[in-house]
């Protein structure tokens, strides 16, 4: 491994003058700031990162918690995840990847040890535990998701209740006036996860003004539970014509079960997904949709977070308005409706 003091000697100039070069902290001429940096280059010298951070008092390392649990569609929490990474990198910054059910524990871990200068929170609940502990530190941190309460914190997501009332408007122009909502699995739902009950909210909302009834019943995803949830919902709403779908496991499932019900899609049936565009595009019918913007998401949530470790952010609720695609899952609700 090549030396701080190699790189001197290869410079023609002290170990001290290398180190202000890296640091910024003392003006350096440009004649020797160059020569320092094409040292540098030619020999492949990378700062330690432990003396590093002993000496800015930074690690430069971003902790992101994200628990990936079974009941969550997890590459959709990955591409948000990747976007992070390489935003991140871009600003100098690497990420700590915390994927444990630890809660409040993690928050306690990441600011005690120093582990990180800052954090970015994932699979916010609406009534998080750790939001107590976000308001009390110092620590500059942005969440991907919406609490009930987000004063005094950087919240950055996509606007889920104005999606759900998106797909609500959608099908109500295309006459339906019985849907249901394919949630996600149950225990989404029993945490008060803040997307999905913001989802159905903002539809609920809609509906009631659209004159819209509408049956929410989660899925476990995956053909055995999509089959006794579809069963479930044509018995207690023959009339159903209309499916908002927010579960991505569920999507196929739901397409092949109304394949062999005889139930067309979209002469039947009209099914609108919330999910990433690949999943609409490659469904064995081309889904009618709202996308999760996953690389907005983590890119904005890295602005706000390096615009606060340089100490001019703020606190702020930062929404991605949603946009509705139309493909060949939609159409007229049928005439004996």
């Amino acid at each position: 491994m090549v030396t701080l003091a190699e790189v001197a000697q290869h410079a023609g100039v002290s170990a001290s003058t290398v180190s202000y070069v890296l640091s910024g902290k003392r003006s350096i001429s440009v004649g020797t700031r160059q020569r320092v940096e094409q040292s540098i280059q030619e020999l492949g010298y990378h700062p330690n990162a432990g003396a590093r951070a002993l000496a800015s008092n930074r690690s430069n390392i971003i902790a992101l918690m994200i628990p990936l649990r079974t009941d969550m569609y997890v590459p959709v929490m990955m591409e948000i995840a990747i976007a992070v990474a390489t935003n991140a990198r871009t600003h100098g910054y690497d990420v700590l990847l915390l994927t444990g059910e630890e809660g409040p524990d993690a928050v306690r871990r990441v600011t005690g040890s120093g582990l990180a200068d800052a954090m970015i929170l994932m699979d916010v609940e609406l009534d998080d535990e750790r939001m107590p502990l976000l308001r009390e530190t110092d620590q500059p941190s942005v969440l991907i998701g919406l609490p009930a309460d987000t004063s005094g914190l950087t919240c950055v997501d996509l606007d889920f209740g104005a999606t759900g009332a998106l797909c609500a408007e959608h099908l109500a122009l295309l006459g339906h006036r019985d849907i249901a909502v394919i949630g996600e699995a149950p225990g989404v739902y029993e945490r008060h996860t803040g997307f999905a009950e913001r989802t159905l909210d903002g539809l609920r909302s809609q509906s009631r003004e659209l004159g819209l009834r509408v049956l929410h019943r989660p899925c476990e995803g995956g053909y055995d539970a999509m089959a006794l949830t579809l069963a479930r919902v044509f018995d207690e709403r023959p009339g159903t014509t209309g499916f908002v779908v927010q579960n991505e496991s569920a999507v196929e499932p739901l397409l092949a079960l109304l394949r062999q019900q005889g139930r067309a899609v979209p002469e039947d049936v009209s099914v609108i997904a919330i999910c990433p565009d690949q999943v609409a595009t490659q469904a064995s019918v081309r889904l009618t949709s709202v996308a999760i913007p996953a690389q907005e998401m983590g890119r904005y949530a890295v602005e706000h977070l390096v615009a606060k470790l340089e100490g001019h952010g703020k606190d702020e609720v930062v929404l991605i308005a949603p946009e509705l695609t139309v493909r060949a899952s939609t159409g007229p609700a049928p005439a004996t409706s």
